[in-house]
């Protein structure tokens, strides 16, 4: 078998396409398994810029090395034989997006979303690193084995860079394919297909604006693969909870107003229902100075009646005090002799007269 630069003995082929061949392959030196892409030049390419091209397709290789994702394969090094450079890569097993729809068909809904999901998180971590993919179809997504979603087929110079919306758009194309490969009847009631369609739909969107960021679009992809429930979306004019209306702040009530709508406070409280529900978490409304003016007035009350309680009873004993020294005094003569027999100790320790 052929060994390349001497350390990858190639084994058998992966898969071949128009920029060359995907080789398995043993690296002797530490006796793992790996993909071996030998780059292969365009027919009609002119000699004199076939060192070129290799060279580009190197420094791409390179750039590649750099990113780091699950959902990205990982580029190891580049090998050199006869000038010619070989992408030394991870070896992903398992089959293609493409394979994988001519042999079962249209993937169920929840799997096509996380399949997208898992190609758009790869996509966005290569832009982020300089290494743009440019044009993500079925054969560049690998479905591993163990459950990994997998994107290859990097090695586009940054001058032929698409644009982060041309990926969304390649990406609706990929996701249509996926879920209308072969046509097949859809499980009754699966709503998540109709959320995917209009997914799909909006990512293909080709007009000079996306309606949809990247960010946005992977939020939306693992909702419909984790089954979780479209966030719900307030009718223009509707309460909500909280006591906010849809698109407006709570509005408290004028303060001339001269009447509560029925059920309700009067118009110098909150406008509250009777039951005083408590406000539900969430409510921004500030509870306005009316509504604390009646407990305060309470409270005062409560402590001007106590208050007079006390001097009332301090002015009594005062007045007691002043009879048994000065006499008789308006309405009849209170003793200050001992008390009699029949007599009734009064509770601050004094006679007093006794009922007849």
């Amino acid at each position: 078998m052929t060994v390349i630069a001497g350390r990858y003995r190639l084994l058998d082929v992966l898969a071949e396409g128009a920029t060359g061949t995907v080789w398995r392959a043993l690296d002797e030196t530490d006796r793992h398994e790996v993909a071996l892409k030998e780059l292969r030049a365009p027919d009609g390419l002119p000699a004199d810029e076939v060192p070129l091209l290799y060279a580009r397709r190197e420094r791409e290789a390179r750039a590649a090395a750099r990113v780091s994702h699950p959902a990205v394969v990982r580029v190891l090094g580049v090998a050199t034989e006869d000038g010619r450079p070989w992408v030394v890569m991870e070896l992903v097993r398992g089959l293609t997006l493409a394979e994988t729809l001519e042999a079962a068909g249209p993937l169920p809904p929840r799997e096509a979303a996380r399949v997208g999901a898992e190609v758009l998180a790869g996509l966005r971590a290569a832009r982020e690193a300089g290494v743009p993919h440019r044009e993500i179809d079925p054969e560049h997504v690998l479905l591993a084995n163990d459950g990994r979603i997998v994107v290859t087929g990097f090695g586009t110079a940054p001058e032929d860079d698409p644009g982060p919306a041309a990926e969304l758009r390649a990406l609706g194309r990929l996701l249509g394919a996926a879920v209308s490969a072969r046509p097949s009847p859809l499980p009754a009631k699966d709503d998540r297909a109709g959320e995917l369609r209009t997914l799909v739909e909006e990512l293909s969107n080709d007009g000079p604006e996306h309606p949809l960021t990247a960010d946005q679009a992977e939020r939306e992809l693992r909702r419909v693969a984790t089954g979780g429930a479209r966030p719900a979306r307030a009718e223009p004019g509707r309460a909500v909870a909280g006591g906010t209306v849809a698109g407006r702040a709570p509005v408290e009530p004028s303060a001339g107003a001269s009447a509560a709508p029925a059920g309700e406070e009067p118009s110098g409280r909150t406008g509250r229902p009777r039951d005083n529900t408590p406000t539900e978490p969430g409510s921004s409304a500030p509870e306005s100075s009316r509504s604390k003016s009646p407990r305060r007035a309470h409270v005062l009350l409560a402590g001007l009646i106590g208050a007079l309680l006390i001097a009332g009873a301090l002015a009594y004993h005062l007045v007691r005090d002043d009879e048994r020294g000065a006499g008789p005094g308006p309405g009849g003569v209170t003793s200050t002799a001992p008390a009699g027999p029949g007599a009734t100790v009064g509770a601050g320790g004094g006679p007093v007269t006794p009922r007849s």
